[in-house]
């Protein structure tokens, strides 16, 4: 089980937004964690320095690609990004550093899942560089595909089968529980147990996450077959969980 860490952009600078509340319909809803004059490539630059691979940058709208860009240019194959991602802009964000891009509303349009689009996506980069991001909300006993900024629910419940037919066309799958991200409130653990014992690929798990506690939570329930990541509980982010506290449980879990 791995760290991942994120950078999240929204506006051309790094925040730690409640999840859900971005909304182009509604502009006053957006609550947000952190925000911080501090660079992008200050973080790039910090997770470099601790060996931290496979993390994520998250575009939250438009004015974001220079900030997205300066973080690659730090950390060139560190990361992972998406926001906005489609066939033909894919390859620009792998030539300025990005290892794989990350793609959801392109595959999952209008509430359903395009299979056309994602050949699509696994055409122009291949399966090898594409991540998959199945970020969800509860409802009832399923978990729903979110997209359109986590406001809009698909018909697409994360499940054995969804994951089975997905993994054939991409390298990992990346999952915010949406309905607990941002919130330091715990992660939802009956979607951890899902991944862990579902999926086929990699796979990292995203929401909730507030302590060490959490993160061994984790690894019990995800099998040690579930990454995970932290964001708006760190130190760095404006937390009270310590950044140097969660890299050393990283590397004594390598």
């Amino acid at each position: 089980m791995k760290f991942r860490p994120c950078i999240d952009l929204h506006e051309g600078k790094v925040k730690q937004i409640v999840g859900g509340t971005l909304s182009d319909r509604v502009p006053d809803s957006l609550v947000t964690n952190f925000a911080t004059d501090l660079p992008s490539s200050h973080f790039a630059a910090l997770y470099k320095r601790d060996g931290l691979s496979g993390g994520h940058i998250i575009m939250l709208g438009p004015g974001n690609t220079a900030a997205a860009a300066a973080a690659l240019a730090e950390y060139p194959g560190g990361f992972h990004i998406g926001g906005g991602i489609t066939p033909d802009n894919a390859q620009g964000y792998l030539d300025l550093g990005a290892s794989h891009v990350i793609v959801t509303s392109y595959v999952f349009k209008d509430g359903l899942l395009h299979l056309e689009n994602l050949k699509a996506m696994t055409a122009a980069v291949g399966r090898e560089r594409l991540v998959l991001d199945l970020s969800c909300k509860r409802k009832g006993k399923e978990y729903y595909i979110a997209t359109d900024r986590w406001q809009r629910l698909t018909s697409v419940a994360v499940s054995r089968e969804t994951l089975s037919t997905l993994g054939v066309y991409c390298a990992e799958f990346l999952v915010h529980a949406a309905h607990v991200e941002g919130k330091r409130s715990g992660i939802d653990e009956d979607m951890v147990k899902l991944l862990g014992d579902f999926s086929p690929l990699p796979v990292t798990y995203a929401g909730g996450i507030r302590s060490l506690a959490d993160l061994e939570l984790v690894l019990s329930l995800g099998r040690a077959r579930v990454d995970a990541t932290v964001g708006s509980s760190l130190d760095i982010f404006g937390g009270s969980l310590k950044y140097d506290d969660v890299v050393a449980w990283h590397k004594k879990h390598q």
